[in-house]
């Protein structure tokens, strides 16, 4: 038994070829537009917003100091000035300790030999050397500042580059000030949204940025050369600023 199979005209396969062209344009125009309203249908309703930022500042005693001492030497060589700026530091640290200060709170910060040049010679020649040794002294009495700059210079320290005062455990104040910031920041909002008429629904977002003020003191080297004449050194600590910004985003109706 034979099953004929059915064929197609040239003009059926050109009438077929058109419909499913015609099809594919169809549903490449009606994709978008089904995308766009399945969109539409999950997207909400924007929000209205007030946008507002809050400080809030603390004042506090401090309770640790931050000393910066150091020593400087010229010499003919780069050994010679480097050797006398290790002598000499070696006798500012031994002064440290001998007044209680924990050799674990003295740190070298900066170590350097550098050429001295003669800039009237073209080209310039080396006519010596300068060798700096410069430690950062943790004190954690800060009673005890003034002491540690007499102590240090006295042993021969020729350069006290400055005193910093900060708070060890800020914790405490710094949730004070972040009060202090959102109060402030929740005052302004209520206020522009009375102003305009709003009710504040809800908070969006809250952004933080804090910021530890410590109280510099800066000396030169005329101080350090000063203070070996046995005169005793005066430092006031005052207060340490301890400030926090918030940014708030409010939602609004």
């Amino acid at each position: 038994m034979n099953t004929a199979v059915p064929t197609l005209s040239r003009h059926g396969l050109a009438w077929l070829a058109g419909g499913l062209a015609a099809g594919l344009i169809a549903a490449s125009l009606m994709g978008p537009a089904l995308g766009t309203a399945r969109a539409q249908d999950y997207t909400d309703e924007p929000t209205h917003q007030i946008s507002v930022n809050g400080n809030g500042r603390v004042f506090v005693t401090p309770d640790i100091a931050d000393v910066q001492l150091g020593v400087t030497f010229q010499a003919d060589t780069a050994k010679e000035a480097s050797e006398m700026a290790a002598e000499a530091m070696d006798a500012v640290i031994k002064a440290l300790l001998e007044l209680g200060i924990a050799e674990e709170d003295i740190q070298t910060t900066q170590l350097s030999i550098n050429p001295i040049y003669d800039w009237d010679d073209s080209p310039p020649n080396i006519e010596g050397w300068e060798a700096s040794n410069i430690v950062r002294v943790t004190v954690r009495d800060v009673g005890l500042v003034g002491d540690v700059v007499d102590a240090a210079t006295s042993a021969g320290a020729t350069n006290v580059n400055g005193i910093s005062f900060r708070v060890e455990d800020p914790a405490a104040a710094e949730a004070e000030a972040r009060d202090a910031a959102v109060a402030n920041a929740q005052a302004k909002a209520q206020q522009l949204a009375a102003a305009t008429g709003v009710n504040i629904i809800g908070v969006i977002s809250i952004t933080e940025n804090s910021y530890n003020q410590p109280v510099p003191i800066y000396y030169d080297r005329g101080f350090a050369e000063a203070a070996m004449d046995g005169a005793a050194t005066p430092v006031l600590p005052g207060n340490v600023e301890l400030s926090i910004d918030v940014y708030i985003v409010y939602e609004i109706e």
